[in-house]
């Protein structure tokens, strides 16, 4: 499936409204590989966008579905953490939701999966048991789960994946963990990660953090992966469904870096610094998803009034270099961009 791809370029699934059919079919159309992202989506939604994306392309495209975590939070940190934000509340007008753990839909997703024949499909924040990727597989779909480590790749191809996304620590969004606890994030580097888990599993890897360009493609390729995944480059074009403010805030002078908070969502996840996330990172619990559903009508109240610093501006290090193209062009200069970067390699072998 990878190595059949024209332009080996994946399109990271970024949840959150990022990720729009638009966006997918236009990766797919252009020779990469387009997805969809099923979090925070009812199933009926999802499959909603599985039909729009079939009326826009024939080509192969992927959904990708969060696993399910354990239903385990410190109840007092989340009792503390609602209070902490009741400021922030007060300054859009708005009550905060309440803090509960629930499933995204987990068996309903499953089965639309299963019943819609999806080409391609991907696992983030855990691994699914061999049975759903079986199911999955019988149904002629593709599986790949998105790894941060050596221990998690093992995992995933003992449990069957065909394939696996290798998330290094520069990546924009959520860092896909098996387990949200700060002991289990290491931050490794992905050329790093890359020849770690190259050392330990056979499958085909995609290669996923801080990829902006041609050059970095080449990078990944050299370093053994067979297709290099890119989410932050994709924020920018108008088929992306990334709020206005968002995409501005990419470019603006004020926004000088890029961290790792769980201040918005209660999970591991790199994006701009701003003041929400100065203010609240340090005591936000380790707790997914009630975190996200605390937070969700505060971000999205900030992003109607227009005020970044109160929203989650996800990003990853290169953000800088995202630039404000169709999706079809940016694959163009893409393929340009690798075209010249394997050209000078070629030369410097001779």
């Amino acid at each position: 499936m990878l190595r059949s791809l024209q332009l080996p370029i994946i399109q990271a699934p970024m949840a959150g409204g990022a990720s729009t059919p638009q966006l997918a079919a236009a990766v797919s159309n252009g020779g990469g590989l387009g997805f969809l992202a099923g979090g925070y989506k009812t199933a009926e939604e999802m499959r909603n966008e599985i039909k729009k994306i079939r009326g826009l392309t024939a080509a192969p495209f992927g959904v990708n579905v969060f696993v399910p975590g354990e239903n385990k939070a410190d109840e007092q940190e989340l009792v503390s953490y609602k209070a902490e934000l009741a400021e922030e509340a007060k300054r859009f007008g708005i009550t905060l939701e309440a803090e509960k753990w629930d499933d995204d839909e987990w068996e309903e997703k499953l089965a639309v999966l299963r019943e819609e024949k999806i080409p391609v499909v991907s696992f983030t924040f855990g691994c699914p048991s061999r049975e759903v990727m079986e199911s999955l597989q019988a149904h002629g779909s593709f599986i790949i789960v998105t790894v941060t480590s050596k221990d998690e790749a093992i995992q995933a191809v003992q449990e069957g994946a065909d394939a696996l996304c290798v998330q290094g620590m520069e990546a924009g969004g959520h860092r896909s963990v098996f387990r949200n606890s700060k002991e289990a994030d290491d931050q490794t580097s992905l050329l790093v990660l890359l020849q770690q888990v190259r050392d330990v599993v056979k499958v085909p890897l995609i290669a996923a953090g801080g990829i902006m360009t041609g050059r970095d493609i080449a990078s990944v390729l050299a370093a053994g992966a067979c297709a290099a995944q890119l989410g932050t480059a994709f924020l920018r074009c108008p088929e992306s469904g990334a709020h206005p403010v968002h995409k501005a805030a990419l470019a603006d002078p004020q926004f000088q870096t890029t961290a790792v908070t769980r201040a918005f969502t209660g999970r591991p996840a790199r994006g701009l610094v701003n003041r929400f996330f100065l203010q609240h990172d340090a005591t936000a619990p380790a707790a997914y998803p009630q975190v996200h559903h605390l937070t969700k009508q505060l971000r999205k109240a900030a992003a109607q009034h227009g005020d970044p610093h109160a929203m989650a501006l996800w990003a990853g290090q290169g953000y800088r270099l995202a630039k404000a193209l169709p999706a079809a062009e940016l694959l163009s200069l893409l393929r340009e961009q690798l075209k010249e970067a394997w050209a000078e390699r070629m030369v410097l072998d001779l």
